[in-house]
């Protein structure tokens, strides 16, 4: 089976995405930040979203990725470029590394730079959060963490509900956001609660 075709029956995933054509460099930085601070992904560049071929002309199409990554990326995404035929037409299969530099933003219509992170096959906005576990991550230093009131009553709760948001947190416990965020981001980086997050909320739950 042609590799294109094999990726493409894979379906977008939360390291694999489509796009018929590269329109915008701000609209696919966001793309390659949200796999830079993941895992990695591949782009498909030329194929629709429901997996139908649709081709590019290749040079104008590298151009506008080349420039994506380097301009509208912080810190700048080195890119891999492989160019394939498939059905007698061009398709760019693009991949993006995890990033060593966590966290990656791309730059917004609002001249802004904005942290994305990959969820499922969206490429989602993080919250302060998530960026901030994502430059913990990058820290080589063992962390004692402490086991207080506040975290005990927030494991307790989660022992005997699914999940609780950062507000609930707050009222649960009594304390400040900036507080609870930063006791949210030691048990998420100690492995010992999960973030979960759509488009309209953020949750937590136990590991």
């Amino acid at each position: 089976m042609h590799p294109i075709r094999a990726l493409i029956q894979q379906g977008e995933h939360d390291q694999l995405d489509f796009k018929q054509e590269i329109s915008s460099a701000i609209k696919i930085a966001k793309t390659m930040v949200s796999f830079a601070n993941h895992k990695g992904g591949k782009l498909l560049v030329g194929i629709r979203d429901n997996g139908a071929v649709a081709g590019v002309r290749s040079e104008d199409e590298k151009y506008m990725l080349e420039t994506a990554a380097a301009f509208f990326c912080k810190p700048e995404i080195p890119l891999e470029i492989k160019e394939w035929d498939l059905e007698g037409k061009t398709v760019l299969e693009v991949i993006v590394p995890s990033g060593p530099d966590k966290p990656y933003s791309a730059l917004g219509d609002d001249k802004k730079w904005w942290v994305y992170i990959r969820v499922k096959d969206k490429s989602l906005l993080a919250s302060k959060v998530v960026v901030d576990v994502l430059r913990r991550s990058q820290s080589d230093k063992d962390e004692l963490i402490e086991y207080g009131h506040n975290e005990k009553a927030l494991i307790d709760y989660l022992k005997k509900n699914e999940r609780i948001t950062i507000q609930g947190f707050c009222k649960l416990v009594n304390i400040s956001k900036r507080r609870a965020n930063r006791i949210l981001v030691k048990l998420i980086g100690a492995g010992i609660i999960r973030s979960h997050q759509t488009e309209k909320i953020e949750h937590y739950t136990l590991s």
